[in-house]
C-alpha cells in the first residue's frame, strides 16, 4: 500500500469483451494525452504485442512469472488462459499526485479495491443484443463460445456494480466523451471516490 498524493485517482476501467473499453481508453488517451496530471498505465500480458486490441507490453509466462516474484506489479490476475499486471510504477504516480487510469479486470475489482480504497471503479456498459453483434462481428469465436461470453456478463452483472457506469451503445464519440470528462473530474483538485 502507499500514501497517495493530494487530488490523486485510481480509475480503474472494466467492461466485458466486446464493450468497447480498449476503443475508449484509447479515445480518452488520445484527448488526454497533453495533461501532466493524468496517466494511462500500461498492462503487462502474456499475449503478442501485434494481437490486436490494446496498446500493452508483451511478456512470456517465464517473464511475467519472474516479475511477480520480484514483487514489480502493484495489481495482477488471470482471466482467459492469459496473465495480466499493472505495474509498481502505478504507486509513483499517485503519490505525486497523477490521476492513473487502469485497464482493469471485473472480477479482480474486490482485490485492487483492498489494495487501493481510494480506488474508483468504471464500468463500461453495453446493451446484450449490441454485444452479440460486436463480438459476433469480430469473428473470434463460435456462435456457442458467444452465447458463453453474454452468460457470462449478465452473471457478472447481476452481482451489483458499485461505481460510475458508462453506457457505450452509441457513437464511440458520446461514450468516449463522458469517460474523458469523468477523468477531468477525478483529476488534480478534484476528489472522485
Amino acid at each position: 500500500m502507499r500514501e497517495a498524493g493530494m487530488g490523486a485517482a485510481l480509475i480503474y476501467v472494466v467492461g466485458a469483451s466486446g464493450s468497447g473499453k480498449d476503443s475508449l481508453m484509447r479515445y480518452a488517451r488520445e484527448r488526454l494525452c497533453t495533461d501532466p496530471g493524468i496517466c494511462f498505465a500500461h498492462r503487462y500480458i502474456t499475449r503478442p504485442a501485434g494481437a490486436g486490441g490494446e496498446n500493452h507490453v508483451a511478456l512470456t509466462e517465464e517473464e511475467f512469472a519472474a516479475r511477480c516474484q520480484a514483487r514489480l506489479f502493484a495489481l495482477h490476475w488471470e482471466s482467459h488462459g492469459l496473465r495480466y499486471g499493472i505495474g509498481i510504477e502505478l504507486n509513483q504516480w499517485l503519490g505525486k499526485g497523477v490521476t492513473v487510469v487502469v485497464n482493469g479486470s471485473r472480477e479482480y475489482l474486490h482485490e485492487a479495491w483492498k489494495r487501493y480504497p481510494e480506488l474508483l471503479p468504471v464500468h463500461i456498459e453495453v446493451a446484450h443484443d449490441v454485444l452479440r453483434e460486436r463480438l459476433l462481428s469480430r469473428g473470434r469465436e463460435t456462435p456457442a463460445q458467444v452465447e458463453k461470453r453474454l452468460a457470462r456478463n449478465r452473471g457478472l452483472q447481476s452481482c451489483g456494480f458499485h461505481g460510475t457506469v458508462i453506457p457505450n451503445n452509441e457513437t464511440l464519440d458520446v461514450a468516449g466523451e463522458a469517460l474523458v470528462d469523468l477523468i477531468r473530474k477525478c483529476s488534480g483538485a478534484f476528489a472522485c471516490a
